[in-house]
Formats: structure tokens, C-alpha cells, sequence
């Protein structure tokens, strides 16, 4: 098994690089913590460059072949993006893998790694077909965005799109209606879907859905707001919707 004890070594100074989107983008690669999660990665066909145990770790059970890789603590710590990590990482690779099926869910510009990682999770939960996000979106590969979706990333296909516009209007040429949900919309109460399919598409926290988006939806929709609150969190909002329109 390969040993490297050196922050200078390049290979470590690339991978504490990954914290960074831009070298995320670049490299296509990202860092997963943690047996479950780095298990759960391999299990659903992610391609591991390099697993990091800690020097005192015992090997455990994973495919073989692997790259292994033995790291002293403050190495694997540098790597890692928690305080305290679980004596495991592993770089792995993304996956391209395309968005289809017809219910899906969109992110405009939804920016909050936590809102992310829950709408990926809740995704999941409900059984929709994947998750389109916007280029302003939060990126799906953070470490962040990866602990919010609790494993979630590795089962439900997520798409960076260069533009969002373009990608809902393929959509639509597929036959899937554009769901915009915003606080000038429709009732969403009254709102029944069609046998055609969907794209849900949940808009930033702070300015909503994009004029852009906005122009091209099929139907404008919005929670009722029977208390005093005024909006509700992006996630929550995408939750009950998703969820909605399933058991529709």
C-alpha cells in the first residue's frame, strides 16, 4: 500500500484543493468521508482515484483493487473538510450521468449548500428521475451539499447545466410541462398533473425563479400561505411540492 506523509507531496496538494469548486470543475474529481459514505460512493459505480486511511486504521472491507493510499492524521485532516474525520476519505470521480425520466426537479440559482443537499435527499426520498441545477447553483460535489444529501448524491443523477433556459426548453420539446413555483403564482392546492410529466423548478432564496425561466413555464404556482409567514424555505417549499406531485 502506497504511504504519503508530506502536505507538499503534489498528489495531497491536489486533493486539499478539491474544498474548491473551481478545482472540483477542473479536475472532476471530489473528496467523500467516512465508511458509509465512501461505501455507498464504490456501490453505486463512482470510480475511486485514491482511498485515504488513517495510519493507525485497520484496512476495511471494500472492492478490491482499490488504490489505497496510508496518510498520518494532520494529512488526511488537510484532505478532509470536517473537524474531525473518521479515519477514511476517498477521491472519487464524477460521474456524468445524463438526466432523464419525467419528473424532475430544477434549482434556479438556489445558492444555500444546506437547501441543496436537502432537495437532492428529499429527491430521492419521493422517487423522482434526477435533479437539474444552474451554473449559480451551489455545487452537488461541495462537502457541504454532500453531508446535507445524507448519500442521496450517489442515487439520484445531478446535472450542472450551462444554461438552465436551454436545458427546460429540451424538456420541454420532450413533452414535460415547466412548473415554476413563485409567490405570484397560481394555487398550487388547485394545480393537478398530467400524464405528460414535469419539471419542478425551485428559484433562488432571495429573488426566486429567473425572468428568464419565468417567461418560459408552462404554469406559475405557489404555496398557500394561511399564517403570517411570507415565504418558506427553498427546501421545505421543494418538499412538499415533490412530494405532491408524486403522489399525484
Amino acid at each position: 500500500m502506497e504511504e504519503i506523509t508530506s502536505l507538499k507531496n503534489p498528489r495531497i496538494a491536489l486533493w486539499r484543493g478539491l474544498k474548491q469548486t473551481k478545482t472540483r470543475r477542473e479536475t472532476g474529481l471530489f473528496v467523500v468521508e467516512g465508511d458509509k459514505s465512501v461505501l455507498e460512493a464504490l456501490e453505486s459505480g463512482f470510480e475511486a482515484e485514491a482511498v485515504l486511511l488513517d495510519s493507525a486504521r485497520p484496512v476495511p472491507a471494500l472492492p478490491s483493487g482499490l488504490p489505497m493510499v496510508r496518510v498520518p492524521d494532520h494529512v488526511l485532516a488537510a484532505v478532509c473538510d470536517t473537524k474531525t474525520p473518521q479515519g477514511i476519505a476517498a477521491v472519487m470521480r464524477m460521474k456524468a450521468t445524463p438526466v432523464t425520466g419525467r419528473r424532475l426537479v430544477a434549482l434556479d440559482g438556489v445558492q444555500d449548500p444546506g437547501n441543496v443537499g436537502t432537495i437532492l435527499r428529499t429527491a430521492d426520498a419521493a422517487g423522482l428521475d434526477g435533479v437539474l441545477l444552474s451554473q449559480d447553483c451551489a455545487d452537488p460535489y461541495s462537502p457541504k451539499v454532500l453531508r446535507a444529501t445524507m448519500g442521496s448524491i450517489f442515487h439520484v443523477p445531478a446535472e450542472v447545466t450551462p444554461s438552465l433556459p436551454d436545458a427546460l426548453r429540451e424538456r420541454q420539446a420532450a413533452g414535460l410541462e415547466v412548473l415554476s413555483s413563485q409567490l405570484d403564482g397560481a394555487p398550487f392546492d388547485d394545480y393537478r398533473p398530467t400524464e405528460k410529466g414535469f419539471v419542478l423548478v425551485i428559484g433562488s432564496e432571495g429573488s426566486g425563479v429567473s425572468e428568464a425561466v419565468r417567461a418560459l413555464s408552462d404554469r406559475r404556482l405557489r404555496l398557500p400561505m394561511r399564517g403570517r409567514a411570507e415565504s418558506l424555505n427553498a427546501a421545505v417549499a421543494a418538499g412538499i411540492m415533490m412530494y405532491s406531485l408524486t403522489r399525484e
